[in-house]
């Protein structure tokens, strides 16, 4: 293969995973409706930029409404993002890790992947107990917080649908 074929390839591989200004939406406050309730989560562009993005892209283009909540273990997290609903799909490109020193808290927002650190897409996590996920510190990129709405979140069951999303600047 001829070096400009690698190098066009790359720029299209790079152009299809990075969101252009216009397709990420202003504003860092989130509003999930799910079929429990509302769910405020203020997202950390400072900690977690490319995770973010990604996030708003995706909510922008409606990406995660009517997707399901796949996993839900009590006491640990909730879990949804996946197209297939069944844990193992996403947006069709991977967002490299961006670990931070920001420890899981309960209402912690996540990026799910699997066993590479690189390996992130759509999928996330909400905590439900801190107490239980202290491993998970510096492994899992940490890039919001839920500040409204947690007793919803405490009510998903598995199967609970995100039936669309919001992006505010503020909670109000």
């Amino acid at each position: 293969m001829e070096l400009s074929s690698i190098i066009m390839g790359a720029a299209a591989m790079l152009a299809a995973t990075t969101a252009s200004a216009q397709d990420v939406p202003a504003g860092n406050m989130v509003v999930m409706n799910t079929t429990k309730g509302p769910v405020v989560i203020e997202l950390y562009p400072n900690v977690a930029p490319k995770h973010v993005e990604s996030f708003k892209t995706l909510i922008a283009k409606g990406f995660y409404d009517g997707l399901t909540f796949h996993r839900v273990v009590p006491g640990f997290v909730v879990q949804g993002g996946d197209p297939k609903g069944d844990g193992t799909g996403g947006p069709g490109y991977n967002v490299k890790a961006e670990f931070s020193n920001l420890p899981h808290k309960r209402g912690t927002v996540a990026a799910a992947r699997s066993a590479h650190p690189d390996s992130a897409g759509s999928q996330f996590y909400i905590v439900l107990d801190e107490n239980s996920v202290r491993h998970l510190d510096g492994q899992y990129t940490i890039f919001g917080q839920v500040v409204e709405g947690m007793e919803n979140v405490d009510a998903i069951e598995m199967g609970d649908k995100m039936t669309d999303f919001t992006i505010t600047e503020s909670a109000e």
